[in-house]
This record gives C-alpha cells, sequence and structure tokens, in this order.
C-alpha cells in the first residue's frame, strides 16, 4: 500500500514585529472605527508580508527552505499612512520603501521566479493589514507614524487551512 501524498503547504514570508511594535500595532488598529462587516485581523497575525508564495507541495518545502536564506542586515521602517485600499482592505503603510526592504524583496523575488513559483508584478508596497471587508472604515484622525526595526530576521510561514492562523517553518537571518 501506498502513502497518500501530503497536501501542498501555503506558503509567505513575512517580516513578524516584536512585542513592543506588536503592541502598537494592536492600539493602532484599535483607534479605527470599523463598521460591521469588517474582518478585522487577529492581533497575533499582524505582520508585513514580503510575498505570497501560495500552495507548494510538501515535496518541495525543504529545497525552498535551502533557496530562500538570503543575508539581511535589517532596516528601519516607518509605517506612516493608514487607509482603506480598494477592496475594502484596511492598512497601515510605509509611504517610503527602505532601500534594504527593497532589495531583500528583489533577492527573494529572484529565489522564488528561479525555483518556478509566481511572483508579484505590482510595486512593493510594505503595510500591515488590519482588516478586510472594511469598507467605510476610518483610520483616526490623527496617527503617529510606527517606526518599526525590522529583520535582520524574516520568516517562512504556513497558512494553516480554514483560516486556523500562522505556523513558522523557517526563520532566516
Amino acid at each position: 500500500m501506498t502513502t497518500p501524498p501530503l497536501p501542498p503547504l501555503r506558503l509567505f514570508l513575512a517580516l513578524w514585529p516584536p512585542p513592543e511594535v506588536a503592541a502598537a500595532l494592536r492600539t493602532r488598529a484599535q483607534a479605527w472605527h470599523w463598521p460591521a462587516s469588517a474582518r478585522r485581523t487577529p492581533p497575533e497575525r499582524l505582520h508585513i508580508t514580503l510575498h505570497f508564495i501560495g500552495a507548494v507541495p510538501a515535496a518541495d518545502v525543504l529545497a525552498l527552505q535551502e533557496a530562500l536564506d538570503v543575508p539581511w542586515t535589517g532596516c528601519e521602517l516607518l509605517l506612516d499612512r493608514a487607509e482603506v485600499w480598494p477592496g475594502g482592505i484596511a492598512v497601515l503603510e510605509a509611504t517610503h520603501v527602505p532601500q534594504a526592504l527593497g532589495a531583500l524583496h528583489e533577492a527573494l523575488g529572484d529565489r522564488l521566479r528561479e525555483r518556478g513559483l509566481p511572483v508579484e508584478s505590482r510595486r512593493y508596497r510594505p503595510h500591515v493589514t488590519f482588516a478586510r471587508k472594511a469598507t467605510g472604515a476610518r483610520p483616526p484622525a490623527e496617527l503617529a507614524p510606527l517606526r518599526w526595526t525590522a529583520g535582520p530576521a524574516y520568516l517562512l510561514m504556513q497558512s494553516l487551512p480554514g483560516g486556523e492562523g500562522y505556523v513558522p517553518l523557517q526563520r532566516f537571518g
């Protein structure tokens, strides 16, 4: 009898906030005025996505982990714009992409392409998603920019089926 193959893993690369930044993100998210329709991101899931990878066969994950180890020293990131994007996605965004973060994003994109994985073609906009289905949400009138000393670590994360949360698979840096 043969063992059935494991299901593919849904993966993404992310910057995860240290505790003090996570607390500041929670405070800023709580300051918004949310419509009843808003699906707010649970506080423990707030992060900045570097690349959404999508479904990867379980058998390919180890080789992918080896390919995604890119040297990075980190950077200072300023999250300074709160807005609702088209489609009702409420975010806290960096209006400026630090050179080091842009270089990491590009290098990781190159590694993903080399493995035949799709890479988003739109301009990279580092942001934290506070909610989805949030059309009509309003950020506070005064919102202090949030400084985040990001890195040098970044994570390969698995998104669990059914929205059950995230599991770190690999810490780089």
